[in-house]
């Protein structure tokens, strides 16, 4: 996966975009910052986008904006989560605001995001070593749970050593389905 630029840290923005996406997999919130895409939320109903955006608002000391996802902020992921939905698009290329994770979490989502390409899967155990951790295994699950940038910083992509599916904040039959659009499992027969 390449990202055109990843920011690290920022001056709090004034404001925060957002919009609702509708996929294969359920509603998507995506927000941005004017550094780049900040978060990406699962099952975006009027209750999650409501309890999210206030909780972000705090978290950034922004205001929350809505965009139409056709211009602005929010217009580049929308056209690629569009394009890679679509089987059109393997590496997003967007700039990223990673200011909703540090440390440890953050250099595991950066090396998933950047070392385990689309059609591919990771092991927790795998990824912990590749960060120079090879104690956190369980730490690495933790960091998947905490990614606010899910599908552009593809923790799908991440399972159990032993063959298991492992975990997934988007539910298991979200996993599978990406997982599935990517080929690395064949699509649910129903």
């Amino acid at each position: 996966m390449t990202n055109t630029e990843q920011h690290e840290v920022a001056d709090p923005p004034a404001t925060v975009a957002w919009t609702r996406l509708d996929t294969p997999i359920g509603p998507l919130l995506l927000a941005a910052t004017d550094q780049g895409l900040v978060s990406v939320v699962f099952r975006a109903d009027d209750e999650v986008t409501e309890a999210f955006l206030e909780r972000l608002g705090r978290r950034l000391g922004a205001e929350p904006v809505e965009e139409s996802g056709e211009s602005g902020r929010l217009a580049p992921a929308v056209r690629q989560l569009r394009a890679y939905f679509a089987g059109e698009l393997r590496d997003f290329t967007l700039d990223l605001d990673w200011s909703l994770t540090a440390g440890f979490n953050r250099r595991v989502q950066r090396e998933l995001a950047t070392g385990v390409p689309y059609g591919s899967v990771v092991g927790y155990q795998d990824l912990a070593d590749r960060v120079g951790e090879p104690g956190a295994a369980r730490a690495v699950g933790t960091a998947m749970g905490a990614n606010p940038l899910p599908l552009v910083v593809p923790c799908h992509r991440v399972v159990e050593s032993n063959g298991g599916i492992g975990g997934f904040g988007g539910g298991l039959e979200i996993k599978r389905t990406l997982l599935a659009l990517e080929g690395v499992l064949p699509p649910p027969l129903f």
